[in-house]
C-alpha cells in the first residue's frame, strides 16, 4: 500500500526536512539521496529508511523497490509537489527523494582507501568518494571537513558512498586505527611517483583545497606521494589530483 502525503506541516515531512542540516542527520541516524540514480545505487548497499516521490515518478519509486525487492514492506510515500520541493535540496526537483540509514562503522578496520584531511568543498569529497569506489578502495577517512553525508556531497558521490566504509576520524584516531596501513601524503613537491606506493594496505592522504595537509600530519604519515607535471602549471583541484593518483596507484 502507498502511503500519501499532502500537507507541508506532516511530522514526517518536518523530519525528512531536518536532515538538510547536519545537527538533524547526526540525531535522527538518517541521510536524504535524490534522484532515480543516486538512490538505485545506494539500495544496493545501504538500508532504505522511506522513498519519497511525486505523482509522475510513482512509478519508477516502484520500480525502484521491486528491483531491490522491498515492494512488500510499506516504504513509498506519495508526496505534493509542494512537499517535494521542501524536502528537496536541488533547484530542480528529481521527483524522488530517499531517506536512508547512516552505516555504523566505528568498530570497522580499515581498507585501502583514501583519508580526505579538512576537505571542505562537498563536490570535491564526493567526486574523491566516488573515484575511491570506483578503484574498489574500501575505506574513506573524513577528518575535520565538510559532512559526508550532506546532500551535496552524496549527490556527488552518485550514491556509490554506500560501497566503501566512512570514518568520521581526527587525526589522532587515525594514527590509533591504522594499524599496519600506510599513509601516503600527497603533496606539491618532493614525493616518490604514485606507482612506488607500498604493496601493503594503503590510504592516500589528500588535503584541504587551499592549504593542503598540515606539516605535522605530512611528517607523521609513512611516505609523500607527488604526481608529476610536465605542463607550466603549479598544481591541480584536490579531486582531479587526488582522482589521478587513485588511479595509478590502486588500477590493476
Amino acid at each position: 500500500m502507498i502511503k500519501k502525503i499532502i500537507s507541508r506541516q506532516n511530522e514526517a515531512v518536518k523530519k525528512v526536512f531536518s536532515l538538510q542540516s547536519s545537527k538533524g542527520r547526526k540525531k535522527a541516524g538518517h541521510f536524504i539521496a535524490q534522484g532515480v540514480r543516486t538512490c538505485a545505487t545506494l539500495l544496493q548497499s545501504v538500508k532504505l529508511i522511506q522513498l519519497y516521490v511525486t505523482e509522475d515518478m510513482l512509478h519508477e519509486g516502484q520500480t525502484l523497490l521491486d528491483t531491490a525487492s522491498l515492494s512488500e514492506d510499506n516504504l513509498l510515500t506519495y508526496v505534493s509537489n509542494p512537499i517535494m520541493e521542501k524536502i528537496s535540496t536541488t533547484k530542480s526537483s528529481s521527483g524522488i527523494v530517499g531517506v536512508f540509514k547512516k552505516p555504523k562503522t566505528e568498530t570497522q578496520e580499515l581498507g585501502n582507501g583514501l583519508v580526505l584531511a579538512r576537505i571542505s568543498d562537498p563536490g570535491n569529497m564526493g567526486t574523491l568518494i566516488r573515484t575511491c569506489a570506483v578503484m574498489n578502495g574500501k575505506s574513506v577517512v573524513v577528518i575535520e571537513g565538510c559532512d559526508p553525508w550532506s546532500p551535496k556531497v552524496v549527490q556527488a558521490t552518485a550514491g556509490t558512498i554506500g560501497a566503501v566504509t566512512v570514518h568520521e576520524l581526527s587525526w589522532d584516531e587515525l594514527l590509533a586505527k591504522k594499524g599496519d596501513s600506510q599513509l601516503n601524503a600527497l603533496v606539491v613537491k618532493g614525493g616518490e611517483k604514485p606507482e612506488t606506493m607500498s604493496e601493503k594496505k594503503k590510504l592516500l592522504v589528500i588535503g584541504n583545497e587551499s592549504h593542503g595537509i598540515p606539516t605535522k600530519w605530512v611528517d607523521q604519515c609513512d611516505a609523500k606521494i607527488t604526481l608529476s607535471m610536465p605542463g607550466k602549471t603549479e598544481s591541480l583541484n584536490a579531486a582531479v589530483a587526488g582522482s589521478i593518483v587513485l588511479y595509478l596507484a590502486f588500477a590493476e
